[in-house]
């Protein structure tokens, strides 16, 4: 079984996993720490307790969610939005190597920054690398139900990869 890490995850990979199997529980499994910076968590936490994805997220207690705000560089405010600054600026301070951001500018950012990268996709495939056991078109179309988008790249890269 691969060596289980640390990784800072933002807001759009955690909506994505709570549409693909309702709940979280794929990251407990694959990664030994999961970091929530306070900037995601304010994101999720934004629409209330009726919110899409809030009550998993707020299940998820063996998540590691920062209660404090980060002193988030210039540099990554001005380029990206509060989320994804706090994770690669967390990533940063805790000395974590990889992150989960899906937007583009986003994983630009990260990798000039030296982190290793994943997204909901990598996730995915990753899950079903180790055991997982589920229909990855089943999974995208749950996920495309509840309105996120995905490049048909993206798609047919993951059908691709768990050979479907």
């Amino acid at each position: 079984m691969p060596k289980k890490q640390k990784i800072v995850i933002n807001t759009g990979p955690i909506i994505t996993l709570v549409s693909a199997f309702g709940d979280l529980k794929v990251l407990k499994s694959l990664y030994d720490v999961v970091m929530v910076p306070l900037e995601v968590a304010n994101e999720i936490t934004i629409s209330g307790k009726n919110g899409f994805a809030v009550k998993e997220f707020e299940e998820a207690v063996w998540l590691k969610k920062l209660n404090i705000p980060l002193n988030i560089s210039s540099y990554l405010t001005n380029s990206l939005d509060k989320g994804e600054a706090s994770v690669i600026q967390l990533a940063l301070n805790q000395k974590i190597r990889t992150v989960c951001i899906d937007e583009t500018v986003g994983r630009r950012v990260a990798r000039l920054n030296g982190l290793m990268l994943t997204g909901s996709i990598g996730i995915l495939i990753r899950a079903k690398k180790e055991g997982y056991l589920y229909s990855m078109k089943d999974t995208i179309d749950r996920i495309q139900t509840k309105g996120i988008w995905l490049s048909k790249n993206l798609i047919d890269f993951a059908l691709k990869y768990a050979n479907e």
